[in-house]
């Protein structure tokens, strides 16, 4: 008696999935890039910082994986690339749009102009977005926090509309100096303690994974009452020069 022959059924392999959301440096080896500061920038300490200190640890190719991907590599473009033609990680420079807590849409292009803390952050009596350009703003949380570490917490919903709750945190390490919205100059000591903030975010995205539009719920003053956990006792202010 004969048997037929055993058939072995392989899965069909995983569709392919871009770059940015597999690697959390894959714009950093972009070639030919028109970098902001002439060469690509250096992550290595945020990523250390980053793996021993997160809260979650989520498994490769995971959605909240690929999110957390993404969205880094999307912050590296904002921030250090700017020419908008070669920001990979958004479907349409011209359509995106990116929101505050329920304010305008802002496009790539304003995002692009004021650079992505003036973006995020509204009028304050600590900060003043109008009154401190990109390249300033990016010096004075650098120097507050040299290391500024950002994680997906959780994914709710997606894709096309990802829904996902995230953390940004690192340690004061250098004093804070800012103008506010006041035109007054404030400075707050480095206690060397932990600034941690948390957020939620809803993403919309095209078949290829870009972001098309980001709208980021938070509380902007989180970060600040951190800073000077002592209140006005530990902020000084004077008149800028």
């Amino acid at each position: 008696m004969s048997s037929s022959p055993a058939t072995t059924t392989t899965e069909p392999p995983p569709p392919s999935l871009p770059d940015y959301v597999l690697d959390p440096d894959a714009v950093l080896k972009d070639p030919s890039i028109t970098w902001r500061h002439g060469q690509p920038p250096e992550y290595t300490k945020t990523r250390q910082f980053f793996s021993q200190t997160k809260k979650s640890t989520h498994p490769s190719h995971s959605l909240p994986h690929l999110v957390e991907n993404l969205v880094k590599n999307w912050e590296i473009e904002a921030s250090y690339k700017p020419s908008l033609a070669q920001w990979r990680t958004i479907a349409c420079p011209q359509s995106y749009t990116f929101r505050v807590n329920g304010s305008p849409p802002q496009s790539a292009a304003q995002m692009l102009s004021v650079g992505t803390y003036n973006a995020i952050i509204e009028p304050n009596e600590f900060y003043c977005p109008a009154r401190s350009s990109f390249e300033a703003s990016h010096k004075t949380f650098k120097r507050v926090m040299p290391s500024f570490a950002w994680e997906v917490l959780e994914v709710y919903a997606g894709p096309p509309r990802v829904v996902f709750r995230w953390r940004h945190w690192g340690v004061m390490k250098g004093d804070y100096v800012g103008v506010n919205n006041k035109g007054e100059k404030v400075t707050i000591k480095a206690h060397g303690g932990d600034i941690d903030i948390e957020g939620v975010a809803v993403a919309d995205v095209n078949d290829k994974l870009q972001l098309e539009s980001v709208e980021v719920f938070f509380d902007p003053m989180a970060m600040f009452r951190q800073m000077a956990p002592d209140g006005e006792a530990g902020v000084t202010k004077e008149a800028a020069e």
